[in-house]
């Protein structure tokens, strides 16, 4: 399902216009995304929790030469998914 997908669905479930539904998607993913950044979690009860994880420096290969490199530490994005989604998977 790609994002055009998402908010034909969201619209129809909600019985509103694509375009609202649009806005309520972008304005749901900015604020997510404004919470990770902050360094917050995001936690929706049944569906998930979104959270940010900090890989540390490591030393990796260059596949190319065999050369040893430096690769950086960086925070990166989590999501584990809460109990009634991965029972509505299973």
């Amino acid at each position: 399902m790609n994002k055009t997908e998402l908010i034909e669905k969201i619209a129809a479930g909600a019985e509103i216009s694509k375009a609202q539904a649009k806005k309520a998607l972008e304005a749901a993913t900015a604020a997510v995304q404004e919470a990770l950044v902050a360094g917050d979690k995001v936690a929706l009860i049944g569906f998930g929790t979104f959270s940010v994880s900090e890989r540390p420096a490591r030393e990796g290969i260059n596949p190319r030469n065999k050369e040893k490199i430096q690769i950086a530490a960086k925070k990166v994005a989590k999501f584990k998914a809460g109990a009634e989604l991965n029972d509505a998977l299973n």
